[in-house]
């Protein structure tokens, strides 16, 4: 199982025939360079290419009216002004005499994705395509979009395959309200929007763009306007636009191409990892060409690059957040209690009509492009400085590797550390004395030396119970002393935190179920194992994750130690999440008494593959979420990925 990567060279035929400031910024080269640039970084080759077909008109009618259908068959009839008068009666839409056939493309290629994706040929993949189509309504073209190509995948995800539960992801900086208003009263699809809003200001200048837009009748609830697991979806259908990159003159936005990376990552836990892509805006050729690039990454499997500034929450976003917990709170039980809700008020609608791309003689214009071009120069260097390893995973085991089902390119590592070396490491630690722990040991630094120059992405290695603390120990200091700037230590269960590491600021020490630390610190953390799902669900998001993308860890040790309590899906989940803020470089240790089926599912997820489903959800015991929100409480000043509310 790969990725599917699906377009069509009949999908740049359709373009601008006349001047029109507003609309000449869709235009083919979207497609080809994204292409080119797919090409350039060796990702079109690993992908599996599909050739779009034609969706049929009965497969356009599981979301459009047969009228619409019929006005946009008969403009391949039309000539330049027919068309052109056509066109002004909508929003933000040119037609061409070749629009019918490439919408008609856009939408079979969302549908030959899903059925791939569906039928096992393939984990999941992107959709290249053009016109867009999130913006399109029953009846009404809008913003560049015909068909709305999501939604007809969506409805035929439901009705060939069965599926009850499909989440929406839209991460166009516009609102996609197509896609809402089709969706707005099905419970059985949650549409989860996050875009420019303004107060109403950005276009599409709709009061239902904001936060307390979230549905209606039986789908109240199914609409986000900015849950997780709670949801448990059986799809992931992805709106990609990219016009938030930095330099875009839609968005005028500052997101760089490698968060579409990690983007991508967090939405591939779910799911099963049936994650299906479908291009929707951006306008800037080399920050989209290069944001699709990274998304690609992603869904093969790579690790994603670091994230670049400042790890801390702009206060407009914080409110945001905000907004939507309170309007989304009497829906979903994974958001309750949250304090106190802010009281939402209306936005203030902007005028009419899609306001025109920044002209290139403005100052904004050029000050853009010069972020733009830093930026993607800034990738480049990145993509440089960190190329993918060789090795994507290598395991190394003390014991017969009976049961395990690893992927075939998982590594089974036989070296070891040169004995003399490695007893030197050990000699501080006693129940590293024994031949078994010291062979584990050899195994464990060899394996560290392996990632940390670069020849091995992330590794397992499997240690004796007696030894699991002092071999973590040994791990954190060889890292440490060994190129590693930054690491990242989340250990799990017995397993005893070093009394004399110092708070250099190189080393973040989280432990999940262990006793608290002699002496606390903003580097040495301490919380509670959760006891239901919500729980965990909680620890990992509001706690684990942010923690990890304010530290930047260069590496991360996932320890699993004696009586972790664990349940694998759990596991698996935790090494899953932690593969982004440390660009892949995650490094887990669990005891050899652990089972194969522990084993295998944490191989897979360091190799890419999508954790397991936890299960049937269950809220968080409220001892456990007083315990979280009075640790995020003190540890905030420090670390503000963990902020939740914006500054008064």
């Amino acid at each position: 199982m790969g990725t599917a990567l699906v377009s069509h060279e009949d999908m740049t035929a359709t373009r601008l025939l006349w001047d029109d400031p507003e609309c000449e910024i869709e235009c083919p080269e979207r497609l080809t360079t994204a292409l080119e640039r797919l090409q350039q970084h060796g990702l079109e080759q690993r992908c599996l290419r599909l050739v779009a077909r034609e969706a049929l008109e009965e497969e356009l009618s599981l979301v459009h009216s047969p009228e619409y259908v019929a006005l946009l068959r008969g403009t391949q009839a039309l000539g330049t002004r027919e068309l052109q008068a056509l066109s002004k009666q909508f929003d933000a839409i040119y037609l061409h005499p070749s629009t019918f056939h490439c919408a008609r493309l856009a939408a079979g290629a969302a549908l030959q994705l899903v059925d791939a994706v569906l039928t096992g040929a393939v984990r999941n993949g992107l959709a290249l395509v053009r016109p867009p189509g999130h913006h399109s309504q029953r009846a009404t073209p809008n913003g560049f979009c015909i068909f709305n190509n999501v939604a007809i995948a969506a409805k035929h995800a439901q009705q060939k395959h069965g599926l009850r539960r499909i989440l929406i992801v839209d991460w166009d900086v516009h609102h996609g309200q197509g896609i809402q208003y089709i969706f707005e009263d099905d419970p059985s699809v949650l549409y989860f929007s996050w875009h420019r809003y303004e107060h109403g200001h950005f276009w599409p200048c709709l009061r239902e763009s904001d936060a307390d837009a979230v549905g209606r009748g039986r789908g109240l609830g199914f609409t986000v306007n900015l849950p997780w697991n709670q949801f448990d979806p059986e799809l992931v259908l992805v709106s990609a636009g990219f016009d938030s990159a930095i330099g875009d003159p839609e968005g005028q936005m500052l997101a760089t191409p490698e968060c579409f990376s990690h983007l991508t990552q967090l939405l591939q836990v779910l799911a099963g990892g049936r994650v299906c892509a479908v291009l929707e805006g951006g306008y800037h050729l080399e920050s989209l060409s290069q944001s699709v690039c990274m998304m690609v990454r992603a869904l093969l499997g790579d690790p994603a690059l670091p994230l670049s500034g400042p790890m801390e929450p702009h206060g407009s976003a914080l409110e945001s957040l905000q907004r939507v917990r309170a309007a989304q709170a009497p829906h979903w039980v994974s958001l309750q209690p949250q304090g106190a809700a802010p009281v939402l008020s209306p936005g203030t609608p902007c005028p009419e009509g899609r306001p025109s791309p920044l002209p290139p003689g403005e100052p904004e214009f050029k000050a853009a492009g010069t972020q733009a071009a830093a930026a993607l120069s800034s990738l480049l260097d990145q993509l440089r400085l960190h190329p993918t390893p060789p090795v994507r995973v290598a395991v190394a085991l003390t014991a017969p590797d009976t049961g395990l089902a690893l992927p075939p390119d998982v590594l089974c590592e036989e070296g070891s550390l040169p004995q003399e070396e490695t007893q030197a490491w050990a000699r501080p630690h006693e129940a590293l004395a024994q031949d078994e722990a010291l062979a584990a040991l050899g195994k464990v630094l060899y394996l560290l030396d392996r990632i940390l120059d670069g020849q091995v992405s992330s590794g397992m290695v499997a240690t004796p119970v007696p030894a699991a603390a002092a071999t973590l120990d040994v791990a954190v200091r060889y890292g440490l002393s060994h190129g590693a700037q930054r690491l990242l230590c989340v250990a799990v269960g017995q397993l005893d935190q070093p009394p004399d590491l110092t708070d250099d600021g190189r080393n973040l020490s989280l432990h999940i179920g262990g006793e608290e630390a002699t002496a606390p610190s903003m580097f040495r953390v301490c919380v509670p194992l959760p006891v239901t799902t919500g729980g965990f669900l909680r620890c990992v998001l509001a706690l684990v994750l942010p923690l990890a993308y304010s530290f930047q860890p260069d590496l991360v040790l996932v320890a699993l130690g004696p009586a972790h309590g664990l349940r694998d899906p759990q596991a698996a989940l935790l090494a899953a999440m932690l593969r982004g803020p440390a660009s892949g470089r995650v490094f887990a240790l669990v005891d050899e008494e652990s089972t194969p089926q522990l084993a295998t599912v944490l191989a897979r997820v360091l190799n890419g593959e999508a954790p397991p489903s936890l299960g049937p959800f269950s809220m968080a015991a409220p001892e456990d979420t007083q315990a979280l929100m009075d640790l995020r409480a003190r540890l905030e000043p420090r670390w503000k990925m963990l902020r939740v509310a914006a500054p008064p």
